[in-house]
């Protein structure tokens, strides 16, 4: 089992920058796959980001040069800097957990991961 606790969601306006963060405790966290997932109201949960074992990354096609995911297996943390936040970035953020045994691996489909936390909620006012 994996436990995942997100932080740092807020109110920013557009143009500013927050940096979420995603503690994980439980099996060794250098064997997962890490994910940020988002959600509005009515909307499926959409795929953000992605680092594998490796911290070779992944991104969304919308958040690409603006978001970085990165991870330290040593804190068992993984984080979403997101700059230059616009007005369609507010969600509900989720961190997820993929045990992966291929250190190459991403997963962009939320059915690959078998550990989510419990989201934090980023709006950003235009």
């Amino acid at each position: 089992q994996v436990q995942l606790a997100e932080s740092g969601g807020g109110l920013v306006q557009a143009g500013g920058s927050l940096r979420l963060s995603c503690a994980a405790s439980g099996r060794t966290f250098s064997n997962y796959a890490m994910g940020w997932f988002r959600q509005t109201p009515g909307k499926e949960r959409e795929f953000v980001a992605a680092i594998n074992r490796n911290s070779g990354t992944l991104y969304v096609d919308s958040v690409k040069g603006r978001f970085i995911i990165s991870r330290d297996n040593a804190e068992k943390t993984v984080t979403l800097q997101m700059n230059s936040l616009k007005a369609e970035d507010t969600a509900v953020y989720y961190c997820a957990a993929a045990y992966s045994g291929y250190s190459g691996t991403y997963y962009r489909n939320q059915a690959d991961y078998g550990f989510w936390g419990q989201g934090t909620t980023v709006t950003v006012s235009s």
